[in-house]
């Protein structure tokens, strides 16, 4: 089985934005398109259901930088700071 790549006409690439370099291809289970300018490649399934796995990012991806718990006496301990304005400055009034 030989695969048929055509472009798109008027498709434009996602990632160059050049227009006209973009082609598709299909197997049994996925849809590729891929431009000829700077490589990009996607696919969908045809079959319409997602993804099996998540890809990780930032927010979906373990922490390592997560703040150390606080102990119930070290909340005790805390203190609230208080501002108190600059006796040195002059107040002005509206």
């Amino acid at each position: 089985m030989t695969i048929v790549k055509r472009f798109i006409a008027g498709a434009v690439c996602p990632r160059c934005a050049e227009m006209d370099s973009v082609r598709m291809y299909r197997d049994e289970e996925r849809e590729y398109r891929e431009c000829v300018k700077c490589g990009f490649q996607d696919s969908l399934r045809l079959d319409g259901r997602p993804e099996p796995a998540e890809l990780t990012t930032r927010v979906s991806g373990e922490r390592s930088d997560k703040a150390p718990a606080v102990s119930a006496s070290e909340r005790e301990q805390a203190v609230p700071i208080r501002f108190h304005p600059n006796p040195g400055a002059k107040r002005r009034d509206h």
